[in-house]
């Protein structure tokens, strides 16, 4: 994940290291994802590793649906 200024700020960095704009999510979005993906705590004994179809349902939940958020199954 990285942090930018702007829209600008974007282009530029895309454009100074070659490579494709991702996926821009505002901040506020990001904390909900890391909120809901981090809040199992894992030292518990009974967590385990969400599926595939687990973690697309909780991006599908959180807004995040757009082609950048499939996962390869």
């Amino acid at each position: 994940m990285l942090l930018f200024w702007s829209e600008e700020h974007i282009e530029k960095w895309c454009k100074d290291w070659n490579l494709p704009r991702g996926e821009i999510i505002p901040l506020d979005k990001c904390n909900r994802l890391a909120q809901a993906w981090y809040s199992p705590d894992r030292r518990e004994p009974e967590w385990r590793r969400r599926t595939i179809d687990e973690a697309e349902a909780l991006f599908v939940e959180l807004g995040f649906t757009s082609e950048f958020w499939r996962l390869p199954h």
